[in-house]
């Protein structure tokens, strides 16, 4: 099994378990091969050193592999209970070949689950679009990852359904449910309706007023819906949330289209930036390891 999955192989072979475990075990292997050994997963049983703090556990072997300063774990810091939110709008389901970024999301949501349960660690399933449609229970045992798995595998061989997204809402409400301190990993486009981004951000900050851990997972299509890099002829563009239908050739609003998006998307990232949330942008032409590595990073930095 390659490392490097394509979206069509994901849903040719469609065993959703399988292939996370092969993608993690392989992700894992890379980075013991490479310069970085010691940033790998030893953040399952290490976290960073925090100056001032006694020198008494830094793991001196880890400090010779990677030269950075870790401590060991122990059994009371190292159980993370995560929540993993995604968007199954109508817009996820772009581009239709392969039903991209929803493809991507299911499986990128797999490998974390696996990464998870390979630490020990409870996680949940929430997918959603103008509403709640699945809230599993957050847990660690070996059944309930199983059950998260056959929930992502019935996701990627839904017909696309034609519903809008309601992220703000629906933030707001897992917000409330969570009733201990947790790791909140949102997988969406955020493509809802831009003009009233002040209540996505809000419903953001909900999260953190609770003192949930944010990593927000941007997935786009960035070729096509950052670039617009579509041929120069005539198409006819329709809005997968509301049906709406344009034609024009590309180049007639281009550029117009790359300075909104970039706003929204630049806007996005600075909002996040102060609610101290991990604002991560995941092209799903780039494969899974930016999803392991980012969460990686977040992980080794929680206590």
């Amino acid at each position: 099994m390659k490392k490097q999955l394509s979206l069509s192989q994901v849903r040719e072979y469609g065993n959703v378990e399988f292939l996370a475990r092969q993608l993690v075990e392989g992700f894992i292997t890379g980075l013991h091969k490479s310069p970085f050994h010691g940033f790998s997963v030893e953040f399952a049983e290490h976290r960073l050193y925090n100056t001032g703090e006694t020198t008494r556990h830094i793991d001196w072997k880890v400090f010779a592999k990677s030269e950075r300063l870790f401590v060991k774990r122990y059994e009371e810091e190292t159980n993370l209970r995560c929540h993993l939110l995604v968007d199954t709008s109508s817009s996820m389901y772009y581009p239709e070949k392969d039903n991209g970024k929803i493809t991507f999301s299911i499986m990128a949501a797999a490998c974390l689950a696996y990464l998870l349960q390979r630490q020990k660690d409870a996680v949940s399933l929430t997918t959603f679009a103008d509403t709640i449609d699945l809230q599993t229970q957050v847990k660690s045992t070996p059944s309930h990852v199983h059950k998260v798995f056959n929930h992502l595998e019935q996701l990627l061989h839904q017909a696309p359904p034609q519903r809008k997204t309601s992220a703000a809402d629906v933030i707001h409400q897992v917000a409330e449910k969570i009733n201990k301190r947790s790791l909140v990993v949102i997988f969406s486009d955020m493509f809802e309706n831009v003009e009233k981004s002040d209540a996505l951000f809000s419903a953001l900050q909900h999260l953190r007023h609770n003192l949930h851990e944010v990593l927000l997972f941007h997935v786009t299509d960035k070729k096509t819906e950052e670039d617009f890099a579509f041929d120069e002829r005539p198409y006819e563009f329709i809005d997968l949330e509301t049906g709406d239908r344009v034609k024009l050739q590309p180049g007639q609003i281009r550029g117009e289209y790359q300075q909104a998006v970039r706003s929204y998307f630049q806007e996005l990232k600075m909002r996040c930036g102060q609610y101290k949330i991990d604002f991560i942008e995941a092209d799903i032409a780039r494969g899974f390891d930016q999803i392991l590595t980012s969460y990686l990073v977040k992980r080794g930095k929680m206590k």
